[in-house]
């Protein structure tokens, strides 16, 4: 591939830093410490194996699908999509 200037290996380097961006801010995102015993949406219990796989868990495994199905509803744009453009 022609880099031009750029060194043999500059592309994939400039790759690689753009996934360890991408890491990290999904880590930092990520909660910490101790999760709650009781969902804060519901106050439904929330299960000891839930708490020990998800630190800082905060929602029921309930709560957490809604909220993240009303996420990813907002990211969708139906009207661009090429299925809705064939009906």
């Amino acid at each position: 591939m022609a880099t031009g200037w750029a060194g043999d290996g500059a592309v994939q380097d400039q790759i690689d830093a753009t996934v360890n961006d991408a890491v990290q801010r999904a880590r930092r995102q990520l909660k910490k410490g101790p999760g709650l015993t009781h969902c804060q949406e519901c106050d439904a219990p929330i299960p000891e194996a839930r708490r020990n796989a998800v630190p800082g868990v905060r929602l029921c495994v309930a709560c957490q699908e809604a909220q993240d199905a009303e996420r990813t509803a907002a990211l969708y744009n139906r009207r661009g999509s090429k299925d809705s453009q064939l009906r």
